[in-house]
């Protein structure tokens, strides 16, 4: 079984949020996810300080089996990726909810967070 932290939102497309007090969410994909797609061999991260829609298409993993489009959990401005993927794209295996983190945007508004489901 997947290890689902309760402590995070969900997408229905098994990308995670911690939102923390300043209006930051680091974001990221489940294990769930991760396990289906295996070895992850390449991460395309979005460009820092784009401003983005819930629902974009904004970063694409791929691993030896397939590719996965992520989306944006929620609408806000990139303000951080996880630079340390680029290198080591298995970090997204290794520890999902941890150092495989993929991007952080500060929310727009309340962002849509609303609208994400819990544990």
């Amino acid at each position: 079984m997947s290890n689902v932290p309760d402590d995070l939102r969900y997408t229905k497309e098994h990308e995670w949020v911690r939102l923390d007090d300043s209006g930051v969410a680091t974001c990221g994909i489940t294990d769930h996810a991760q396990s289906i797609l295996e070895e992850i061999v390449f991460v395309e991260l979005p460009e820092s300080h784009r401003q983005v829609q819930q629902r974009d298409h904004i970063a694409v993993i791929e691993s030896e089996k397939s590719v996965l489009d992520v989306q944006a959990p929620v609408s806000g401005k990139i303000i951080e990726i996880n630079a340390a993927l680029e290198e080591t794209p298995e970090l997204i295996n290794d520890d999902p909810y941890g150092e495989g983190w993929l991007f952080r945007i500060a929310l727009k508004g309340k962002g849509k967070a609303g609208n994400l489901l819990d544990a």
